[in-house]
């Protein structure tokens, strides 16, 4: 079982994947978002290269467990991945997933320019990490 994380947002996406095992989450790449149908076409790749077998989108809730505008967004996104590539998609709570990106980022005293770069892919790690860490209690 071989799954991947995706961080969705307005501008790019962040991607990670989990090891063979299913043990652990590494970024992968941040793709910058044109239409629709060229980032599906991207997603569709990496699933075939990785052998992926079901992918895991973090949904945006507000802090006191709602759905907002852009949880809808990344909903309605997930279920067009799923029609797209034909494989099972759940939706995973990322809330502060970016920040604690941040966060580590920061603390690892990688410069902003660099960060810019990189957070999108953590936090996707991040996402892939917590629902696999779930499926393991």
């Amino acid at each position: 079982m071989r799954w991947m994380g995706l961080d969705y947002g307005d501008k790019t996406i962040g991607v990670a994947v989990s090891d063979e095992l299913g043990w652990t989450a590494q970024g992968l790449e941040v793709i910058r978002r044109q239409k629709e149908e060229q980032d599906l076409e991207r997603l569709k790749q990496i699933v075939e290269q990785y052998g992926v077998t079901e992918i895991v989108v973090g949904l945006p809730k507000n802090m006191n467990n709602t759905v907002g505008p852009r949880g809808e967004i990344c909903i309605a996104f997930a279920q067009r991945l799923e029609q797209t590539i034909g494989l099972p998609v759940h939706l995973w709570d990322e809330r502060l997933t970016t920040v604690s990106a941040q966060r580590t980022l920061l603390e690892a005293d990688v410069s902003r320019r660099k960060r810019k770069l990189v957070v999108d892919k953590m936090a996707a790690a991040l996402i892939l990490q917590g629902y696999m860490d779930s499926k393991k209690r």
